[in-house]
């Protein structure tokens, strides 16, 4: 299976024939899957900032430094998704399109996974609250949205957002580790090891010292009658 590795490929618009180093597709992917998803992953879920009694007032400047944990996963999760694109798109065209392995189908399930968390994303419906974009912090009747509400359009988007996301990580691992066994890369192959290792400790060690926060407790406060909260007061 692996002297069916091209290791040349010819580029027409450069007249030219260039050697393939698989190690590099290797090394981006566990870079994309393994690095970058996880620190969106663990930004979003261990770094919001303590629950207020009406949450999060926004900044003034460009970049809201109370919001950082917020920004940092979607801005790495595009990117990260913009990679693995990439990526994949060279490595189809080196080889001559999409071949039939176990592989491919791990590696194309996982970039369908990625992408349709993106595309979940732009569904997430409206925000709310008392710091809405559109809301008057002395009229609580302006502060309706999807997920202030926590409508039944939000609720299906975060049973599908987070199991998905999960999900994808799951791929990834066989899609990186079925590549490997395609194309040895032992530096790549410790890389991928000691990374699995380290988000596992890290997520540990920040759920055992309560940094997890309730997102909608730490986004729109935990006074007693926002909706969410008399909800789950009352339950």
């Amino acid at each position: 299976m692996i002297t069916q590795i091209p290791r040349t490929v010819y580029v027409p618009f450069l007249r030219r024939t260039i050697a393939v180093h698989w190690q590099y597709h290797a090394a981006l992917m566990i870079c994309v899957w393994f690095v970058l998803v996880p620190t969106a992953v663990l930004a979003v879920r261990y770094f919001k900032p303590r629950p207020t009694e009406y949450g999060i007032a926004r900044d003034t400047g460009r970049l809201d430094r109370k919001l950082i944990w917020w920004t940092a996963h979607y801005v790495i999760l595009y990117a990260a998704i913009g990679l693995a694109l990439g990526g994949a798109a060279v490595a189809a065209y080196v080889s001559g399109g999409i071949h039939s392995s176990v592989h491919a189908y791990l590696g194309m399930g996982t970039l369908l996974s990625g992408c349709l968390q993106i595309g979940s994303a732009w569904l997430r419906g409206t925000h709310g609250g008392m710091h809405g974009a559109h809301s008057d912090p002395q009229d609580p009747s302006t502060w309706h949205g999807d997920h202030y509400d926590m409508t039944p359009r939000r609720r299906w988007f975060e049973a599908y957002h987070k199991t998905t996301g999960y999900f994808a990580l799951a791929l990834a691992v066989g899609a990186v580790g079925t590549g490997l066994m395609l194309y040895p890369a032992p530096v790549a192959a410790a890389l991928f090891a000691v990374l699995l290792l380290g988000w596992l400790v890290s997520s540990v060690l920040l759920e055992r010292s309560g940094m997890r926060q309730d997102t909608y407790r730490s986004v729109y406060g935990n006074h007693p009658e926002h909706p969410f909260n008399r909800e789950r007061r009352d339950s």
